[in-house]
């Protein structure tokens, strides 16, 4: 046993930045196949829901308190889209650069990371990699202005809606898993990093969640919500 030390050099921890988008069109048989790149990510907020108590009383005394099903929910801001977005936003091409919205939405799966910085290391000290499933987006408003003096790009922003697949048991279905670089196998990581990204041999893929647990190995080294 020894004593609680706070604040040592290095543990000073924290959360920071998106990059590496990328995004999957779920096929009709659930597989997500030929990623493409997410160009412009601003931000990724998540959003649970769910997960609410309800409290049951007997006996005169609260007897227990049951806990509802979560749900992951997200909002993505980018500056720009995959051409292979539109589809998933409601648009489908009926003739080259010409787009019909309204249309029905196509499911996707979507990868990004997170940065995760130290006191002595800064940003480089490692990264979240976090992997979203069934997800499909809602109808979002653009708003176009005139060109001023004072200049911006519209920063798109869509809802996120997900629902969970299977995972191996004892664990429950999820939408979202999170893999921590700085706990992780560093060589599974790799190579499930080359199946996200693609190598010169191999189109991007996106592996199930059951896949994902099988090839990181312990599950001490990955964490879902």
């Amino acid at each position: 046993m020894s004593r609680i030390v706070w604040d040592k050099a290095g543990e000073k921890l924290y959360e920071t930045g998106v990059d590496r988008g990328v995004l999957f069109l779920q096929d009709a048989d659930g597989t997500y196949k030929n990623g493409v790149g997410w160009n412009g990510l601003t931000a990724v907020n998540q959003s649970p829901s769910g997960g609410d108590t309800n409290d049951l009383y007997a006996d005169n005394i609260k007897y227990l308190s049951l806990r509802a099903a979560e749900d992951y929910g997200a909002t993505i801001e980018a500056f720009t889209y995959p051409d292979e977005f539109m589809e998933c936003d409601g648009s489908k091409e009926i003739a080259p650069g010409v787009y019909a919205g309204q249309q029905s939405r196509r499911p996707f799966g979507f990868s990004y990371r997170t940065l995760i910085g130290n006191d002595t290391e800064g940003d480089a000290h490692g990264y979240k990699l976090h992997l979203v499933y069934n997800a499909t987006v809602s109808p979002s408003e653009k708003s176009y202005g005139t060109v001023n003096d004072s200049p911006d790009a519209i920063n798109f922003s869509w809802e996120v809606s997900t629902t969970p697949v299977a995972l191996p048991a004892p664990f429950k279905p999820t939408a979202h898993i999170e893999i921590d670089s700085t706990k992780a196998d560093a060589t599974k990581l790799t190579t499930l990093e080359n199946l996200l990204y693609g190598t010169e041999n191999a189109e991007p893929t996106l592996p199930d969640p059951a896949t994902v647990i099988s090839m990181m190995g312990s599950t001490g080294t990955t964490g879902t919500t």
